[in-house]
C-alpha cells in the first residue's frame, strides 16, 4: 500500500503546534518555566500530571505514561489510526482536535473527514465518485507520482486526460464508521460492486488505477497496477473490477483515426500515447481482446490494427490468434516487433528518444496476412511539448517560409491547443 511520505510526517510534527491542539481540546494548561503543565484528559487526574513542551512540540503525561507529537496528540484524543490522523491533521489541524473527556482513548465511531461519496447515490455514480476520489488523491501522493515517473509516464497532460488515480487506504477514513448503519450500508454496496473487499480493505489499495469510460462517460472497468514491488509472495500486481471486462480504453482514438494500434495492457497503451500517438487502445492482457472491443472497431471502421503485444511467448500466440480473429472481419492486421522479451513500455524506456523509438517499430511491423502485404502502417504522431523554446520573431518567420507543407496530424483522443510539428514524424535506423 502507499505509505505516508517521511516527508509530510515531518512536516505535521513540526508545524502543528502541540500546544495549540491540547488548548483547542479544552485542556487549561499554565506556564511553568520552559513547559506548561495541566491536567491529563486521559485519566482521572487530580494532579497536573500532563507536560507540554513547546520548544520540542511534544506532550508526556506523567500518570499514563504516554505521550508523543502532534499526529500521538490526535490518536490518543479522537481515538483514531496514524493514517487517520495524519488526514485530519492535513485537512484541517483545528478541526482534528476536539474536547477530550477522561478516558478518551476509545476508538472513535464519528468521521469528521468529509465523505467522497455520496451514501444515497445509485451504483454506477458510487463508481464514478470513488474513481474521482482517487483521482483527487493521485496528486497528493508522491509514491504514485514516482512510480508515473519511473515508467516514462511524464506527459503534462496524461493524468488529467485519463483521469489517473491513486488508491491510498483512505477511502474507509472518510465513510462513516462500519459500526453505524449509515457505514455498513455503504461499504456493503461498495464491496458489492467491487471496489472494497470481503475483508473490509480496498480491492484496489497501494495500486495506480486506471479507469476505462463507456460513451456516456461512465466508468465501467478499473485496472489497478501495484506501485510497489516489495510484496508478500503471491500478492497480485494486477487487478481489475469483479467479473467480465467491459469498456474500450482511450474509444476516442477510434473516432479519430481508422489505423489503431493496440496493446497487451493499459500501462503500454500510456506509453505510446506519451511518445505522441494517440491512436492507441489496449487489451486486458493476453486473453481479454473482448467482443466489446471488436464490435467498436466494426462501428468506426477500424481498417488497420497493429497489434503491440509484449515480445514473449504468451504475446506472440494471443497476436497471432487475435489476428486471425481481426482479419476474418476485414481488419488488416500487422505486428509491431519489440525485442525479445520486451514489452512497450520497457522498450521505450531503454531506448530514447521513445517518440523515434516507437515510431521505427511501427514502420517496420510485419504483415500478419497471406499474400502481399498491403501498404504499410503510417506513423502518425501528435506530441505536445512540455516546455516549448521560445523562438525569436526574426527566425520563426525564416523557418515558417522554410517549412514544407505537410497536412494536418490526426488525432486520436482531443487535447488542448498546442504547437504543429514542423515536419512529418519520419524515422529510421539511423536516428537511434
Amino acid at each position: 500500500m502507499p505509505r505516508i511520505p517521511e516527508a509530510e510526517i515531518e512536516r505535521l510534527k513540526n508545524e502543528v503546534s502541540v500546544q495549540c491542539l491540547v488548548e483547542a481540546a479544552g485542556v487549561e494548561i499554565k506556564r511553568a518555566g520552559k513547559d506548561w503543565l495541566g491536567r491529563c484528559p486521559f485519566h482521572d487526574d487530580a494532579e497536573a500530571s500532563l507536560v507540554v513542551t513547546p520548544a520540542k512540540n511534544l506532550w508526556h503525561c506523567f500518570g499514563c505514561q504516554i505521550g508523543g507529537g502532534p499526529i500521538d496528540w490526535v490518536m490518543k484524543s479522537r481515538g483514531v489510526s496514524f493514517r487517520h490522523a495524519v488526514e485530519l491533521l492535513k485537512a484541517d489541524p483545528s478541526s482534528a482536535a476536539s474536547a477530550a473527556a477522561p478516558g478518551a482513548a476509545k476508538r472513535s465511531s464519528v468521521r469528521v473527514l468529509p465523505a467522497p461519496v455520496v451514501l444515497d447515490a445509485d451504483d454506477q455514480a458510487l463508481v464514478n465518485q470513488t474513481l474521482d476520489y482517487y483521482h483527487q488523491r493521485l496528486q497528493q501522493s508522491p509514491e504514485a507520482l514516482a512510480y508515473l515517473q519511473a515508467r516514462g509516464l511524464v506527459h503534462p497532460e496524461l493524468v488529467a486526460t485519463f483521469k489517473l488515480g491513486v488508491a491510498d487506504r483512505t477511502l474507509g477514513l472518510r465513510l462513516p464508521d462500519k459500526s453505524r448503519k449509515a457505514g455498513a450500508d455503504i461499504r456493503a454496496r461498495l464491496q458489492k460492486i467491487g471496489l472494497i473487499r470481503d475483508s473490509g480493505h480496498e480491492h484496489f489499495n497501494g495500486s495506480l488505477v486506471i479507469p476505462v469510460f463507456d460513451e456516456g462517460g461512465n466508468v465501467v472497468e478499473v485496472y489497478g497496477r501495484k506501485v510497489r514491488d516489495d510484496l508478500r509472495p503471491g500478492t497480485p500486481k494486477h487487478l481489475y473490477l469483479p467479473g467480465p471486462h467491459r469498456g474500450v480504453f482511450n474509444r476516442a482514438a477510434l473516432t479519430a483515426s481508422r489505423e489503431i494500434i493496440l496493446c497487451e495492457a493499459l500501462i503500454d497503451a500510456l506509453t505510446f500515447w506519451c511518445a505522441g500517438y494517440r491512436n492507441v487502445t489496449a487489451a486486458y492482457g493476453v486473453e481479454g481482446f473482448t467482443d466489446e472491443m471488436l464490435a467498436a472497431f466494426k462501428t468506426h471502421g477500424t481498417q488497420r490494427v497493429l497489434i503491440a503485444y509484449d515480445r514473449d511467448d504468451a504475446g506472440e500466440r494471443a497476436a497471432e490468434k487475435l489476428a486471425q480473429r481481426l482479419m476474418a472481419e476485414g481488419i488488416e492486421c500487422w505486428r509491431i516487433q519489440f525485442p525479445k522479451g520486451m514489452d512497450a513500455n520497457e522498450y521505450a524506456q531503454k531506448m530514447q528518444p521513445a517518440d523515434k523509438a516507437l515510431g521505427l517499430l511501427i514502420r517496420k511491423a510485419q504483415w500478419m496476412g497471406n499474400g502481399a502485404a498491403p501498404d504499410g502502417p503510417v506513423v502518425d504522431i501528435h506530441t505536445v511539448p512540455v516546455r516549448p523554446k521560445p523562438v525569436p520573431p526574426s527566425l520563426a518567420a525564416e523557418a515558417e517560409a522554410a517549412a514544407p507543407t505537410t497536412p494536418e496530424p490526426t488525432q486520436a483522443s482531443p487535447l488542448p491547443e498546442a504547437p504543429k510539428a514542423d515536419t512529418p514524424a519520419e524515422q529510421n535506423d539511423t536516428d537511434l
